[in-house]
């Protein structure tokens, strides 16, 4: 009992809550603990990762941490508010469905999962637009190749046998003495005065540019306009010409450039829906047989992997590869 008697004199001294009801042990834990605050309050410092500012917020994020493993979302304070576990990711629509209503209409019309021969796919194309003006039926090819490559850098010119449908103006930057040969083969602006005037202006009002071999280091000035924007006369498409007559007559009569983006794959316009589908699968066949001319021969495997039509803010269209030569 004297032990008992010197535990609850010393416990008095800390001022803690015990009483004689308390056992021994009891007596002798509640006197240690206090022991041990006294220490952790003695050996805090006023500031910095010891003072008792930094210690009560490290106590705070390890009770926050062992909170959020064991998943415990319950409120801390009455303040604060029980976090409500969010359910299900909510299903995306299909693609179809969040098309207009005429769109999915004529959707009907195609088998996603079959592929068409250019015959079909060309009928359909012409039969599958849901807009009211004439649009334009586009062609998409992706191809095995390398663009980073320069033999597998893709880049021609064809006629197409019924036009684009697009009306062209064309300009053809030739010495004055031409300019009526070019005006008669259908130049909507000829002669060397007429075109520069346009280029000191920075008006662009034509859709390809002609020039004779001889006129081309008077363009190099110009080339930061022409360019970007694609205009700049090149041999490769046919813009670059000693006869003049027949490189504007090409132009306007439908001959375009074709050439391969960053990620393989080539875009093309043939033509319009109002064609019909006889004359977009020829102007389809011809696009074919020149994207086959210039296949690279280092090619080892497919060359044309997927071939997919479609008209403007129209349904796509899967054309079977082995259907297009």
């Amino acid at each position: 009992m004297a032990k008992k008697a010197e535990l609850l004199e010393k416990a008095s001294e800390l001022k803690l809550e015990v009483s004689d009801k308390n056992t021994i042990a009891e007596i002798e834990q509640a006197i240690a603990n206090a022991e041990n605050r006294e220490v952790k309050v003695a050996t805090t410092a006023k500031a910095g990762k010891r003072s008792a500012k930094s210690l009560s917020e490290a106590e705070e994020k390890a009770d926050k941490e062992a909170r959020k493993e064991a998943g415990d979302t319950s409120p801390q304070n009455e303040e604060s508010e029980a976090v409500i576990k969010k359910g299900p990711v909510p299903l995306t629509r299909p693609r179809v469905e969040r098309k207009g209503k005429k769109f999915r209409e004529l959707a009907k019309k195609i088998d996603s999962g079959k592929t068409y021969s250019l015959d079909e796919a060309m009928n359909l194309a012409s039969e599958t637009s849901p807009v009211k003006f004439d649009a334009s039926v586009e062609v998409h090819v992706v191809l095995g190749v390398d663009p980073r490559q320069a033999d597998q850098n893709i880049r021609s010119t064809v006629s197409l046998p019924h036009g684009t449908g697009k009306t062209v103006r064309v300009a053809a930057f030739v010495p004055e003495d031409d300019a009526k040969t070019a005006g008669d083969a259908g130049a909507d602006i000829a002669g060397e005065q007429a075109v520069q005037a346009l280029l000191d202006k920075e008006k662009l009002d034509f859709d390809v540019l002609v020039a004779t071999p001889q006129m081309m280091p008077k363009l190099g000035k110009y080339a930061r306009l022409l360019g970007p924007r694609g205009l700049m006369p090149n041999p490769k498409s046919g813009t670059v010409a000693t006869n003049v007559t027949k490189a504007v007559k090409e132009a306007k009569g439908g001959r375009i450039e074709y050439r391969v983006d960053k990620q393989a794959i080539v875009h093309l316009a043939i033509g319009k829906v109002s064609f019909g589908g006889d004359k977009l699968t020829d102007n389809a066949r011809v696009f074919f047989e020149s994207l086959q001319s210039v296949k690279p021969s280092s090619i080892k495997g497919s060359y044309v992997k997927s071939v997919y039509t479609t008209t403007s803010m129209g349904p796509s269209i899967k054309i079977d590869t082995a259907n297009i030569s």
